[in-house]
């Protein structure tokens, strides 16, 4: 297995990990039971993707797309301002 990312946080490596699933990508995450240790251990570097050799390539640039995505402009109603729509 090959370490090919370290999110930022608990809620981006659980969205990645999905991600690459849903691609077809086997990935493992390191270091999820290390994150309620943040005080007593470093604050970065706990967190890191593995996948297999074989799918690293593929699975970091779906990591660069995602990482290189920009957010939309909003579109809100005026008669709502501040309200999502679902």
């Amino acid at each position: 297995m090959r370490r090919i990312y370290e999110p930022e946080s608990l809620l981006e490596a659980e969205m990645l990990l999905s991600m690459l699933a849903s691609e077809g990508i086997d990935a493992y995450l390191s270091g999820r039971h290390l994150v309620g240790g943040v005080g007593e251990l470093p604050a970065l570097g706990l967190l890191a993707l593995l996948v297999e050799d074989r799918q690293a390539e593929q699975a970091r640039a779906l990591i660069g797309a995602y990482n290189a995505a920009l957010v939309l402009p909003a579109e809100e109603p005026d008669s709502y301002p501040g309200s999502l729509l679902c």
